[in-house]
């Protein structure tokens, strides 16, 4: 291989070290990188972000690349890159948890959970950090279902839970996070009807199980609308957050970080609302459908 692998202080992921973009990627690196990126679900690229066109061109040895689905948050000069940035004005809800206004703090979840079709993964590039917080983390949603006792495996086995796009951390019921609202709402956002998606995904790709319970989106488990069923979600989510499933990386400039979003939960912790962060992103485009799209009923809406 043109890379060696270095072990993250965490749960998950690899750092990739000794990978030459400046010259392409052949095939066959690409091919490792892939089967890498499948194998340890969370890869490390430190300081080689040196420009959109390295992110762009390693991004596609991952996959297809979907552009934003919203216009304005495209890279106005490369449609296949997300720009997410406070410059200008927070790019989100801002809130307030006792330490002034911070924005970009998304909990732990999984991209497109209200969705049957998840993304297949993404890759980050850090292009200006800041100097307070602003640090993402990833857990290991396959290694989190492995440890499961057989007893909880044999109970969620043949479960779906109702999953439901948020507009603000306030509307979450479960690993709620507090604080204070301070940005109006918005109701520009599109229409997401809710979804009902397996407990227990099946890696598309590697064939694991993975344990489905992305807290910013789930709501309740089908057919057990209840306390009982509430407790049992509580239990599933305590499990899955233990820091000795997790990676939180502290970011450099230039900086890539990828994940498989198949079997991953991650989140943003957020940063102060008066300093600048600039990030670029790509999104690897999923083709499995994990879930079924359910009839919009009084217990089901989506609140945007």
């Amino acid at each position: 291989m043109s890379f060696e692998l270095r072990e993250l202080n965490g749960g998950i992921g690899r750092e990739i070290v000794g990978l030459d973009l400046t010259n392409g990627i052949s095939p066959e690196t690409s091919a490792a990188l892939r089967q890498t990126w499948l194998e340890y679900g969370v890869l490390v690229f430190r300081g080689m972000g040196t420009s959109p066109e390295v992110q762009l061109e390693l991004s596609r040895c991952f996959g297809e690349l979907e552009p934003h689905p919203i216009a304005t948050f495209r890279h106005p000069d490369y449609p296949d890159l997300i720009l997410l940035t406070n410059e200008g004005g927070p790019v989100g809800p801002v809130y307030d948890f006792g330490d002034g206004p911070v924005t970009q703090r998304i909990p732990w979840h999984t991209d497109l959970a209200f969705m049957t079709t998840p993304n297949a993964g993404a890759l980050l590039r850090m292009v200006r950090k800041v100097e307070t917080g602003g640090q993402t983390g990833w857990l290991d949603t396959a290694a989190a279902y492995d440890e499961l006792d057989q007893a909880t495996k044999d109970e969620i086995a043949d479960l779906e839970a109702v999953y439901l796009f948020r507009a603000g951390l306030e509307e979450m019921r479960f690993n709620q996070q507090g604080g204070k609202r301070l940005s109006p709402r918005k109701e520009n956002y599109p229409h997401f009807p809710p979804v009902a998606n397996p407990l227990v995904w099946t890696h598309p790709e590697t064939g694991r199980k993975v344990l489905n319970v992305s807290t910013l989106n789930i709501e309740y488990i089908i057919g057990r609308q209840d306390e009982a069923g509430d407790a049992l979600i509580r239990r599933l989510i305590e499990h899955a957050l233990q820091p000795r499933f997790q990676y939180v990386h502290e970011w450099e400039n230039n900086d890539m970080v990828l994940w498989d979003n198949r079997r991953t939960m991650h989140a943003a912790f957020g940063h102060p609302l008066d300093q600048i962060r600039v990030v670029h992103r790509t999104t690897i485009k999923g083709d499995v459908a994990m879930g079924r799209v359910l009839p919009e009923t009084g217990t089901a809406e989506v609140v945007a």
